[in-house]
């Protein structure tokens, strides 16, 4: 069962927990990922609701977001549990191009109401996205002052796209 909720109320519960981590999940081909994001901006953009989340271009999510233009933000509400947590973990450091992340988690997925990527029942406070808007963030452009923590200075390193998905529907699923 999903309870709709206007997302401007549960903004501070979602802002709270990006720094933990939360999950975006995204999905083409039948092929589903999440990744944890750890910053994102929640706010009104051109007269609706929207999510920027921040993706960098070498991540498998960013192919699956360039194929579908679409994305689920996942949060938990309340605390985080112990399973939650390594969750986190694993969708933070390991790549949906080598396994199936979602599966190695135990996470149950639910089917979206609008948008292709599912909702996760462990992180029940749920955006779905609609990509209106994209561009590239080039290092040369950011503030030296958070190389030191967002840009590393190695030959790897890529530019983040920033998505900026209107809020198609918002809720938190219950049991």
């Amino acid at each position: 069962m999903k309870k709709t909720i206007n997302p401007f109320d549960y903004a501070g519960d979602i802002i709270k927990a990006l720094p933990k981590g939360i999950l975006l999940t995204s999905e083409a081909e039948d092929c589903v990922n999440a990744m944890t994001i750890g910053w994102g901006t929640l706010g009104i953009e051109w007269g609706v609701p929207i999510f920027a989340a921040y993706v960098r271009t070498n991540r498998f999510t960013h192919d699956l977001i360039e194929r579908t233009g679409e994305f689920t933000i996942c949060a938990p509400v309340g605390e985080l549990t112990k399973e939650a947590a390594k969750a986190i973990g694993l969708c933070g450091t390991k790549s949906g191009r080598d396994m199936d992340k979602l599966a190695k988690a135990g996470l149950h997925l639910v089917e979206a109401d609008i948008v292709r990527p599912p909702a996760i029942k462990e992180f029940p406070l749920t955006l779905e996205c609609r990509v209106v808007f994209s561009q590239l963030q080039p290092l040369k452009d950011i503030n030296s002052r958070f190389n030191k923590f967002y840009v590393p200075n190695t030959a790897h390193s890529e530019p983040h796209v920033a998505y900026y998905g209107e809020i198609l529907k918002a809720y938190i699923i219950e049991d």
